[in-house]
């Protein structure tokens, strides 16, 4: 999330108030000590002298400071030390695909947003497939951040919080376009790449400090700070936690930020870093605290009694920087000084904190003299012409060519053209994009083109009357909106835009600004675009029996259990407008002035192709706080796309969103469907050289894209392999699969050959353009184990390349696939292991368009029958029916908590010459019983352990009893009757 935002309560409005008085500002920051400049320190402090080890500069302030200087910096705006001449250093700039914004700390921690080179989407960047392409991305980011800082190092901090490499298991999530990939492999490249990028190329120094996020499993917006991921250890080790490491272990990342969510029935807030992603480097991390993540652990999560507690637990467990309570550090250093005072944590765990926290500042150049190797870059790269070629060339290299029937792409530059659509003349930015500097539309980029255009957004313009009046909007700059006019000239005149499910925005024709409730009260005209934590633009027109409509606002903070039942706008009799219920709304009359469907079908009569430009609103059709409950295009936009489709069969659909989405009914109609994330300032560019050939495009997607009425898992399910989610695992045909996109030209696959090379196999195979145009081809290379103890992916990711090839010519690609590549996680030992099998190797353009194969004999073990008369961990079942992960203690370990029917496995127990008991580690707030079959949950009843109440959940203790002897090989089921948790079991002879 971010500094400026906390989950679940209003209290964000007040936070972000533009109107937050001033005196309150000087109040929070004198608090902190951060309003005096830093007074001049000794020069010749050890700390200062950048020709000394990094750690004796480190021990060496370490020890200049006190006890009560180290605690506030646990807080995110870690105050000035004057006597030191340090300055105020503050975490968390946001730069998911570009500088995005900051606070200040100087004005109440109010968001100041940046405006400089706003690169494609997150998951755009990951549909180009090219790493070296997000690295000179990342590069730049880190450049303009240091730009920012050079201007107002106060507000715009160098530790970014950036990239998110949550894995896109569910396309539903609200967040989807912050991610890269459903696969960890194409994840951990490309995160590795944007986190180099950043960081810059000086081995000792940074250019600024990546931050991953968010550790881990978070892939719902819905109850997201309560929710609990369960995660089994295999999808826990082979799934969620490589997609994290990749970057890490590449030392291109810093740190990471902690979740909201639970994992395993733990908060993230407090899941134990230090035995995890700090082993997964040499360097020091900084890690950092979701926003309000502090807070919620005595508050929505309830999982500790006291703030001194939760802090204590958040030490200990390797975080370092306490993101809550906005500007004021008072609360954290309290409770920090509390739990240091009630023997919870030492200064010796105080001390560990603050050098990670000194690792990356002085790597970042701070107490360098000179502000060490990239301390002299300016604010004038930021949105620099480099920057701008770059950005375009992102924006190009990421749109994917879904259809291209009958070779209606590319279009001839002497035709004439209808621009349709709601987003042909419109750029939108999301909640993590800074300000757009300038805008090349879709129909800006296609008029440079194309010889002639025909332009219009395909919007009905209406008017809504009641008794005789007119909603009326301000002109010039906007205002409130009142039933006054007596006629429906522009004033009185609204274009209306469908997002889907019935929402709706409303642009004001007097002056082309939305319709908003920003004010918090009556209605305005004063908005660019729909924005806002809660987004206050989005309304429903909803047709009443009588033939009235009712005009229901829609914003997103009408879900909050504050806001109340009034939701439908009134009309008093002086025309002033405010929200009651549906009972005392006014009913209005509709007039459509125009149809917008009309005007767009009249273009597309006019011109030789049309290209249809639909998709999504970034703040309105899911983010961050709100998941989507469908993939559908908006109801309106689809019926847009079929009526220009009939007026012109010459179609072009240019889809313009961040997720998968369910156009089966287009994909079978319209002859050439391309698809692009929002892309930045320069998005009207690159899809005009995309839709006029002067690039040939190369993108894949980077997740499955179902069919309409694919029945998709809970989306608080993360057991992907239980669900048979992703690419990996799932039987369904998608409309496109993972890795999909089409080119102007064709190509070829010859000689796939897979040798042995060392501990691994080197696989190689010719790659041949075999049409007329150069272009790129994404080589993806994927594996499948035909045997083994568990269920395996279909075929999983193993490597990919983007090459570009002239007409004609070939060139051999190459990949190392290392045996431990092949590793599953074997519950049974709790480690990787290679087991013997044989592996089809695939080759292709795509999951699902594999063009070579072989296969190949992997010398491994096999992993042996389980043991049960040694003690096993309960969570390292082999199947399961509706059991959850939870945590054993506060501190550490998982167990499974079970209620009346459900069930735990363990495969292929050797059970010897006979077991007769089992002994079982529990808790149980009551008195319970756990059933031991064998074959299946219903199968041979081997005894029953009745389990007593212990006296809650983490209140451990032994329940035995006697089992009918039984032998040989089995696969053990244990049964839950009643509520209970189970941390581990053994079996006795």
């Amino acid at each position: 999330m971010s500094s400026r935002m906390s989950p679940r309560t209003p209290l964000r409005v007040s936070r972000l108030s533009p109107s937050r008085p001033a005196a309150a500002a000087a109040v929070f920051a004198l608090a902190l000590g951060l309003c005096a400049a830093p007074a001049h320190a000794e020069a010749d402090h050890p700390f200062r002298d950048p020709s000394l080890p990094l750690q004796q500069r480190i021990d060496d302030l370490l020890g200049r400071l006190t006890l009560e200087e180290k605690v506030s910096w646990l807080h995110q705006y870690q105050p000035a030390v004057d006597r030191l001449g340090i300055g105020l250093f503050k975490t968390g700039t946001e730069a998911l695909h570009g500088v995005a914004w900051s606070t200040d700390v100087d004005n109440g921690g109010n968001v100041v947003t940046a405006q400089g080179t706003v690169f494609p989407q997150a998951v755009g960047l990951a549909s180009t497939w090219n790493p070296d392409l997000v690295r000179k991305v990342g590069s730049a980011v880190g450049d303009e951040a240091r730009g920012y800082h050079s201007e107002n190092p106060r507000v715009w901090g160098l530790q970014l919080w950036a990239p998110v490499v949550n894995l896109l298991r569910d396309p539903r999530w609200g967040r989807n376009e912050e991610g890269y990939s459903e696969d960890p492999l194409l994840t951990g490249a490309i995160s590795t790449a944007y986190g180099r990028g950043i960081q810059g190329d000086d081995p000792d120094h940074l250019k600024a400090a990546p931050v991953l996020k968010h550790y881990m499993a978070n892939n719902n917006e819905v109850r997201r700070d309560t929710t609990n991921s369960s995660l089994r250890p295999r999808v826990m080790n082979e799934y969620e936690i490589p997609a994290f490491k990749a970057a890490i272990s590449a030392d291109a990342a810093t740190g990471v930020m902690t979740s909201y969510n639970l994992v395993n029935g733990r908060p993230a807030t407090v899941t134990d870093l230090d035995s995890s992603v700090r082993r997964w480097t040499d360097r020091t991390l900084f890690n950092v605290s979701d926003a309000n993540g502090p807070n919620n652990l005595t508050a929505s999560q309830k999982y500790f009694a006291t703030q001194p507690e939760a802090a204590a637990a958040m030490i200990k467990a390797g975080v370092d920087s306490f993101t809550v309570d906005n500007t004021d550090g008072g609360p954290t250093v309290a409770s920090v000084n509390a739990a240091l005072a009630q023997g919870l944590i030492t200064e010796k765990d105080i001390d560990r904190t603050v050098g990670n926290i000194l690792g990356v500042r002085f790597r970042l150049g701070e107490f360098d003299p000179d502000g060490g190797p990239y301390g002299k870059i300016t604010k004038s790269v930021v949105d620099s012409p480099e920057h701008r070629r770059l950005n375009r060339q992102a924006a190009t290299e990421a749109m994917v060519l879904l259809k291209n029937g009958g070779r209606t792409l590319p279009l001839e530059a002497s035709k004439k053209v209808a621009v349709v659509g709601p987003l042909a003349r419109t750029l939108y930015t999301d909640w993590y994009s800074g300000k757009l500097p300038y805008q090349v539309t879709p129909l800006d980029g296609i008029k440079e083109r194309a010889a002639a255009t025909v332009a219009t957004e395909g919007a009905d313009r209406i008017a809504l009357k009641a008794g005789g009046r007119y909603i009326t909007a301000g002109t010039g700059p906007g205002g409130d909106l009142r039933l006054s006019g007596t006629t429906a000239g522009e004033a009185e005149q609204f274009d209306v835009f469908d997002w889907g499910e019935g929402v709706v925005t409303l642009r004001s024709v007097a002056n082309g600004k939305y319709v908003s409730r920003a004010n918090w009260s009556t209605l305005a005209n004063t908005q660019d675009q729909p924005t806002g934590w809660f987004v206050q633009e989005q309304f429903t027109l909803e047709a009443q029996a009588d033939g009235s409509t009712l005009l229901r606002y829609a914003g997103y903070e009408t879900a909050e259990s504050w806001f109340g039942p009034n939701v439908y706008v009134r009309a008093a009799a002086d025309g002033a407008l405010s929200l009651t219920t549906a009972e005392n709304a006014t009913r209005f009359t509709k007039e459509t002035v125009r149809s917008g469907i009309d005007e767009a079908v009249a273009a597309a009569k006019n011109a030789d192709a049309a290209v249809v430009v639909v998709g999504s609103m970034p703040f309105i059709n899911g983010r961050e706080a709100h998941d989507r409950t469908d993939l559908d295009l908006a109801e309106g936009q689809e019926a847009l796309v079929e009526a220009v489709h009939a007026a012109n069969p010459n179609t072009v659909v240019v889809l313009e969103n961040s997720y998968p989405t369910t156009i089966d009914r287009l994909a079978e109609k319209v002859p050439a469907i391309l698809w692009t994330t929002h892309a930045g300032a320069e998005t009207g560019h690159a899809l005009a050289d995309v839709l006029y050939g002067a690039a040939n495009p190369a993108g894949r997607l980077t997740q499955t894209w179902p069919r309409a009425g694919t029945e998709l898992p809970d989306i608080l399910d993360y057991d992907i392999i239980k669900t048979g989610s992703t690419y990996l695992y799932s039987e369904d045909k998608p409309l496109y699969a993972f890795g999909h996109g089409l080119s102007y030209t064709t190509f070829g696959y010859q000689g796939l050959r897979a040798t042995p090379r060392g501990d691994g196999f080197e696989v190689k195979v010719k790659v041949t353009n075999t049409g007329s145009r150069a272009g790129d081809e994404v080589v993806q290379l994927y594996t499948r184990q035909h045997s083994s103890r568990v269920e395996q992916p279909l075929r999983q990711l193993r490597g990919f390349e983007r090459v570009h090839l002239a007409p004609g010519e070939s060139k051999a690609v190459t990949f190392t696939l290392k045996k431990a590549d092949l590793a599953l996680w074997d519950v049974t030992r709790g480690r990787f292991a290679v087991e013997a099998s044989a592996h089809d190797v695939l080759v292709g353009s795509a999951s699902d368009r594999i063009h070579q194969r072989t296969t190949i004999r992997v010398g491994g073990e096999r992993i042996p029958d389980r043991d049960l008369t040694r003690a096993t961990r309960a969570a390292d079942f082999d199947d399961y029916a509706g059991i959850e992960l939870v945590d054993e203690t506060k501190a550490a370990g998982d167990a499974v908590e079970a209620a009346s029917g459900e069930w735990i496995a363990f495969s292929g127990a050797d059970l010897g010459r006979g077991v007769t008991g089992i002994t079982l580690g529990v808790a149980a707030s009551a008195a319970s019983s756990v059933e031991v079959r064998l074959g299946s949950p219903t199968g041979r009843l081997l005894g029953a352990v009745a389990v007593p109440a212990t006296g809650g959940i983490y209140r451990w203790s032994t329940a035995t009893a006697p089992l009918a002897r039984v032998s040989g090989r089995h696969d053990v089921y244990l049964v839950a009757r009643g509520d209970l948790r189970i941390k581990d079991l053994i079996l006795t002879r």
